[in-house]
């Protein structure tokens, strides 16, 4: 709750606030969400965490339809703060975006006029995660070494900033 409160003072594009949430640490209704998640799709060798190793919590993001047809930027914002609150209590995390819609729809009963964004899934980390400089090659792909650390590679700031005056 204290994660979706932080989500919800958010900036919200033309203040609608159209984000409504679900919050779930129960084992089952976890279960269900797990199976629509399309995990790390750049590891062709890996089919997600096991069992173990999974996420003691989700938090869905939906767009209410009720509220407003454009979304804009808010379910992003709103998923970057609930991680970075996360991060604060010691919790890892991950949003999706590549999710199952219809069965996720149909696994938490989620009515018409909502719409699934994003999914944040939330625990302990398990795994070390590196940030490494992007290549000369420009390879963006994610991957793991050896030691099954997880190296993730990011753009030169130097070459995202196009201006400074």
């Amino acid at each position: 709750r204290d994660l979706v409160d932080l989500a919800r003072n958010c900036a919200s594009g033309a203040n609608k606030q159209p984000l409504k949430y679900v919050i779930c640490q129960g084992e089952q209704k976890n279960q269900a969400i797990f199976s629509c998640l399309g995990w790390a799709a750049y590891l062709k060798d890996w089919k997600g965490p096991v069992k173990e190793e999974r996420p003691s919590g989700y938090i869905v993001i939906l767009g209410d339809h009720n509220i407003s047809d454009n979304f804009f930027c808010d379910h992003g914002i709103a998923a970057q703060t609930i991680l970075l609150g996360a991060r604060v209590l010691g919790l890892g995390g991950c949003m999706f975006a590549s999710i199952n819609i219809k069965m996720l729809k149909e696994n938490l009963n989620i009515g018409d006029k909502l719409e699934p964004k994003l999914v944040v899934a939330l625990g302990k980390p398990v795994e070390e995660i590196q940030i490494d400089e992007l290549g000369k090659d420009g390879d963006i792909k994610y991957w793991r070494d050896e030691n099954n650390i997880h190296h993730v590679p990011k753009r030169n700031l130097d070459d995202i900033i196009i201006g400074s005056w």
